[in-house]
């Protein structure tokens, strides 16, 4: 019974190990696609502050033919924000390489656990496999004993319980008058 226990002990330990990496793929996995989602809001912020901006540059190109005096005025504000966008642009790709870099560990832990986790399967399958030809080995052999020593027993009741020949022959004489 022992072994029993300690494979039904295992069974539990691996099924909990498969249960927490799951858990911890679905967390990982939904951690990847809020950084994702967030990500591409950046970008379209992005965009859209570039189709801002775009307007902005060509309106400068038209004031700086017309007035020096414009052009200087605004040419600060578009520095800055120049300045601004590259710098987000900077901090989104260190962002990116980041993300990238983390979704390849999670995926290469992924794997790993998850080749760790279809050994253990495998190997406590085997085990389960070779207690059950175990248990069935050493119970069918006792078996068969007790089920030979059970129709030898019988036998001799059987024996022992019928009548031999010689006294069926014997009739007690009281028995005649009582037949006739």
């Amino acid at each position: 019974m022992p072994v029993l226990n300690n494979e039904t002990l295992m069974l539990a330990f691996v099924a909990l190990t498969g249960i927490a990496l799951s858990v911890q793929a679905i967390i990982l996995l939904l951690i990847f696609l809020s950084i994702r989602k967030g990500t591409k809001s950046l970008q379209e912020q992005i965009e859209e502050l570039r189709g801002s901006i775009m307007p902005v540059v060509d309106s400068t190109r038209d004031l700086v033919d017309s007035s020096r005096d414009v052009i200087e005025r605004l040419a600060p504000k578009v520095e800055a924000t120049t300045d601004d966008v590259m710098e987000m642009v900077r901090i989104l790709r260190e962002k990116s390489v980041e993300l990238d870099q983390s979704t390849s560990e999670i995926l290469e832990k992924l794997h790993r656990q998850t080749k760790r986790l279809d050994g253990m399967l495998s190997g406590a399958l085997d085990q389960v496999d070779r207690a059950g030809e175990y248990v069935a080995e050493a119970v069918s052999g006792p078996v068969r004993q007790i089920s030979a020593v059970l129709a030898s027993i019988k036998a001799i009741v059987g024996a022992l319980r019928t009548p031999s020949p010689a006294s069926r022959r014997t009739i007690n004489p009281v028995e005649e008058n009582r037949r006739s």
